[in-house]
């Protein structure tokens, strides 16, 4: 496996689950849709209020367009190069891939993390990259094993308790 994502990461491809390529997808089409005519409307507001050497609210929206376009390129180059993971095979196999959840037991507490790709990640919900320390000590691993992952602040050790 680990071979794979060498592979895919030399010929700058970007291994995503299902769910997050359909997010990017959705994302994608909100910009386009929804983002984008708001900022273009907001810019010719502003661009009707005069000067626009000094009119803040029109360089506040071309900074804000700039953004959603490079968002919009961005998602675009993500979706051409997009290589969708296998995770059918996620719990039969009972070894922690690519779209497994797996929950994780500590001396001080529990937490549950989403294996997902790199353009995935969302800290806020649990999702981390399989590239990520954690994500890195956790493929391939059983319930019952333990990790442990060097971090900035420490030694993280961790049990598997359940993989989903």
């Amino acid at each position: 496996m680990f071979q794979h994502l060498i592979l895919l990461k030399m010929s700058n491809q970007f291994l995503v689950t299902k769910d997050g390529y359909e997010a990017l997808q959705i994302e994608l089409k909100n910009l386009k849709e929804v983002a984008l005519p708001e900022v273009v409307a907001q810019l010719q507001e502003a661009r009707s209020m005069g000067d626009l050497s000094e009119n803040g609210m029109y360089t506040a929206m071309r900074e804000k367009q700039a953004l959603v376009q490079g968002r919009i390129f961005e998602i675009e180059d993500i979706l051409k190069k997009a290589v969708i993971a296998d995770t059918s095979n996620t719990s039969k196999d009972g070894m922690v891939s690519l779209g497994s959840k797996v929950k994780l037991e500590s001396e001080k507490h529990n937490v549950e993390y989403s294996i997902v790709g790199v353009e995935e990640v969302d800290m806020i919900n649990g999702k981390i990259s399989h590239e990520s320390p954690i994500g890195q000590a956790l493929i391939g691993k059983k319930i019952g094993d333990e990790i442990e992952v060097k971090v900035p602040v420490g030694t993280l050790k961790y049990k598997i308790i359940d993989i989903r």
